[in-house]
């Protein structure tokens, strides 16, 4: 049995390393948290894409009333930080965890919270999420989403450079990350991890924006960049926020001696299925 933080008992469904772990394995038993992994990052994207052709796109009304690059960049952040916090404590989040992110979900396979066929399984869902929310917003917003202005929501190096934004990209990243684990891990600090998330996110888009375009997520950069076509400097959107996301964990588990997380899930106080391995306690 396994003991979670709400003093609830439960059986176990992570599958373990000694049950002869195989990708089949991994579908037949954890599919719907790969499709809900699929779902909200889907979702993350569509969002995306909406409000940057609502605040970028010069026919837009938003766009015509608000001239303030900061005030856009703020009014995205607000929306994308709330986004954030929707799908994290929306059923689907607690059950899979909330990572739509593939840099999270292998920073947390790292600390041994998930199985290999596991982490596989959610980036390649996470993925094709990102493609198809962007595919369904370039079918809802029409020709508006691939306009110059918007150029479906692709994330590009700032006016800096493209170290200058790797810089950014791994620092967000880390710091984003480091929040993670140890407001997870933290019984008070816990049931406030989804909020914040969203105001990183929403501090990110406000600030940090102008240097890397705010990614922090190779998955939702590929997705904008598959529609638009544009490839240029793809490698600072999976490098460097992974490289900051498993930075983040070597620095937890030092603080930590050693210790693992709790559970890799965003958001766990909560009686959805878990098929994530746990340690005995938060502190």
């Amino acid at each position: 049995m396994t003991v979670t933080n709400i003093g609830v008992q439960r059986p176990s469904t992570a599958l373990r390393r000694s049950d002869g772990l195989s990708a089949i394995a991994s579908l037949r038993h954890h599919w719907p948290e790969y499709l809900m992994e699929l779902g909200e990052l889907g979702l993350y994207l569509f969002v995306a894409c909406v409000v940057a052709t609502l605040l970028q796109h010069p026919a837009s009304i938003v766009r015509q009333s608000i001239s303030s690059g900061v005030a856009r960049r703020a009014l995205m952040g607000l929306v994308m930080g709330a986004t954030a916090i929707a799908i994290v404590i929306s059923p689907w989040g607690k059950r899979s965890g909330g990572h739509f992110n593939p840099a999270i979900t292998f920073t947390f396979y790292r600390l041994g919270k998930v199985e290999s066929w596991d982490a596989w399984l959610y980036v390649i869902a996470q993925f094709l999420g990102a493609i198809g929310g962007v595919t369904l917003a370039r079918y809802v917003l029409r020709g508006a989403l691939g306009n110059h202005a918007v150029r479906y929501a692709v994330t590009v190096p700032g006016v800096y450079g493209s170290t200058v934004a790797f810089v950014a990209e791994l620092a967000i990243s880390f710091f984003l990350m480091i929040t993670v684990l140890f407001a997870t891990n933290h019984k008070r600090l816990a049931p406030y991890t989804a909020y914040f998330v969203g105001v990183l996110i929403a501090t990110y888009f406000t600030f940090e924006a102008p240097l890397s375009g705010m990614s922090t997520n190779p998955a939702r950069t590929f997705g904008s960049a598959l529609h638009a076509n544009y490839w240029h400097a793809l490698w600072i959107y999976f490098i460097g926020p992974s490289m900051g996301m498993l930075a983040a964990g070597e620095v937890f588990l030092r603080v930590r001696r050693g210790a693992a997380p709790y559970c890799a899930k965003l958001h766990h106080a909560n009686n959805e299925r878990c098929i994530f391995h746990h340690a005995q306690h938060e502190v």
